[in-house]
């Protein structure tokens, strides 16, 4: 549930707190108030399309933070997919700070994408407006809502219907590459066998083109090496350096008992006389190996030139400017064994492959058919549920039915089937698809349908509703009010409405108003005491104008919503 909002510098709102409830939070307030900014605010930390012109005036900045309580195990199992972790009381700070030219994001304390953060919201709150009632025109979400209904046996059929299908996809491809004909193969095994007699003929051996490396290096400048070598050996002879240095550790040494200080000195000179001695019996180790072998020269020569002529041929056919190893050409080598053998052997392996993918096809089918027949017995259900609910809203005559059209020849990943929500509205008037016939008024009252419908499966908990009372007035305007009370038990609801009817069903009752202060235009929000509340009811009532007969009506208004909450 979304239990705090906190916004600064957004819009017309300089700083603002509002603290939620559970059940029925409503929010009211005269035209151009600015219902739509706190909506928006709640969007906005969600992931929406920030403007810089969002900045209220004058400020570097804005901020948005909400403060969730993830309630159940599939919301905190989305958020921990994110690698989000909740606090142990399951506490979800998300901030956006919004600048001119970009925005910070943070949930959980952890640093996330705009598309990490739309993610993290869907998990938590879910907003219904004409927008998002729209929605349900579409045959794809009309599926979706289908097996949701569905619950735990449709999503299980359907993660094995999409397995299924990926399975048979690889298939297919594999089953493709079969799908040669003979005269093309013969080209290609002719071309694989050359290749492999060509790498076989190399005889590469891992870490052999380092070695050669090394040994051209050494043999190329040997020269050069073995003068460097006479030069260093004629130094340390000519100059005596170790005999001088002998002299000095004989003089140390004689006074070295008599402090550790001449103890250590005596220790580093005789590390560093061994290390001449040492030094000079390398060099000498070095001279007597040295040689210009031009024939040796010559065969490191060709052997590198071979092996670079492979990596060569096999990096460009990578198409890669990496560089390529003797690992990569015995790999090379064995991954032409393997198709070899295969290309040997393709009918055996086309045949395999065929039954194979027969097999899968048929499993795959069968799965389809019993998310088919499954979803044909939910759409039954859904449909009954969803005509008592609609009745429920007001609707003189309503037919509602859910179709369920299948067809092996379009089975994919979701299955068989097209699924048609169908309706009707008046009497004698056949049911046609929903895309036909529903305003807008009239979607948002089917969407709370499905809501309460849904009651029991929503994993979400928050719901936020705007415009839910578009085009409805009286006692469908009460009808829809019990609705969303109906609703409120067993999830969080923000409602945003002009209706007293709605007004009256609340648990929590918000203000929003403007305010002019020092010549600026500040929104604010607030929770109304009881009193309160039932004074900003005779104004939905009656207009600005609040008499005591609109108090009176008012009252009595929400005497009457309590004990529908009641009932």
């Amino acid at each position: 549930m979304l239990e705090r909002l906190y916004v600064k510098n957004l819009a017309l709102i300089k700083e603002q707190e509002v603290l939620f409830t559970k059940g029925l939070n409503i929010l009211s307030g005269e035209t151009g108030a600015g219902k739509s900014v706190i909506l928006g605010s709640i969007l906005l930390a969600l992931g929406e399309r920030a403007d810089r012109d969002l900045i209220r005036q004058g400020e570097e900045y804005a901020l948005i933070e909400l403060t969730f309580r993830a309630e159940n195990e599939k919301e905190k199992q989305a958020l921990r997919a994110l690698d989000l972790l909740p606090e142990e009381d399951g506490t979800v700070l998300i901030k956006r700070k919004i600048y001119p030219n970009r925005t910070v994001n943070t949930a959980c304390g952890e640093s996330v994408t705009l598309a990490e953060l739309k993610r993290a919201g869907e998990a938590l709150l879910s907003v219904y407006g004409q927008h998002e009632s729209m929605r349900l025109l579409h045959r794809e979400e009309q599926r979706k809502i289908l097996d949701a209904y569905a619950g735990k046996e449709g999503e299980a059929l359907l993660t094995e219907v999409r397995k299924l299908h990926g399975q048979l996809k690889d298939l297919e491809k594999a089953l493709q590459e079969t799908a040669l004909d003979e005269n093309a193969r013969r080209r290609e095994e002719d071309l694989l066998r050359y290749e492999i007699a060509e790498l076989n003929g190399a005889g590469l051996i891992v870490g052999e083109d380092e070695a050669l490396e090394t040994s051209y290096k050494t043999l190329n400048n040997a020269e050069k090496i073995r003068e460097a070598l006479l030069y260093a050996e004629s130094a340390l002879q000519e100059e005596g350096v170790g005999e001088r240095l002998s002299t000095a550790l004989r003089e140390i040494a004689k006074v070295a008992k008599y402090s550790d200080a001449l103890q250590e000195i005596e220790k580093q000179m005789t590390d560093i006389d061994a290390l001449i001695a040492e030094t000079d019996r390398s060099i000498d180790a070095c001279l007597r190996e040295m040689s210009a072998d031009p024939e040796e020269l010559q065969r490191v020569t060709e052997r590198l030139n071979e092996i670079n002529r492979l990596k060569d041929k096999y990096q460009k056919e990578k198409g890669t400017n990496v560089g390529t190893g003797i690992e990569d050409l015995l790999q090379a080598l064995s991954e032409r064994e393997e198709r070899l053998g295969f290309l040997e052997d393709l009918e055996k392996a086309k045949e395999v492959r065929t039954k194979e993918y027969e097999e899968k096809k048929a499993g795959f089918l069968n799965a389809c058919e019993r998310l088919s027949a499954l979803r044909k017995e939910s759409g039954r259900a859904l449909s009954a549920e969803m005509e008592n609910a609609l009745k429920d809203l007001r609707f003189s005559h309503v037919a509602f039915q859910t179709e369920v059209l299948s067809d092996p020849d379009r089975a994919g990943a979701d299955g068989q089937d097209e699924v048609r929500i169908l309706l009707s509205l008046n009497e004698g008037e056949e049911l046609r698809p929903l895309d036909k016939i529903a305003s807008g008024g009239e979607l948002s009252r089917i969407m709370l349908a499905l809501k309460t419908v849904f009651a029991g499966k929503e994993e979400t908990q928050t719901f936020v509703f705007d415009e839910i009372d578009s085009g409805i007035s009286g006692q469908t305007a009460w009808r829809v009010a019990g609705k969303l009370g109906e609703l409120a038990k067993r999830h969080q609801i923000l409602c945003i409405t002009h209706l007293p009817q709605i007004a009256a069903m609340q648990d929590a009752h918000f203000l929003i108003e403007k305010e002019e202060n020092a010549g600026r235009t500040t929104t604010k929000i607030n929770r109304l005491t009881e009193e309160e509340s039932i004074r900003e009811l005779a104004r939905l009532l009656g207009g600005d104008a609040v008499t005591e007969a609109g108090l009176k009506n008012a009252e009595q208004m929400r005497e009457d919503a309590l004990r529908g909450k009641q009932a």
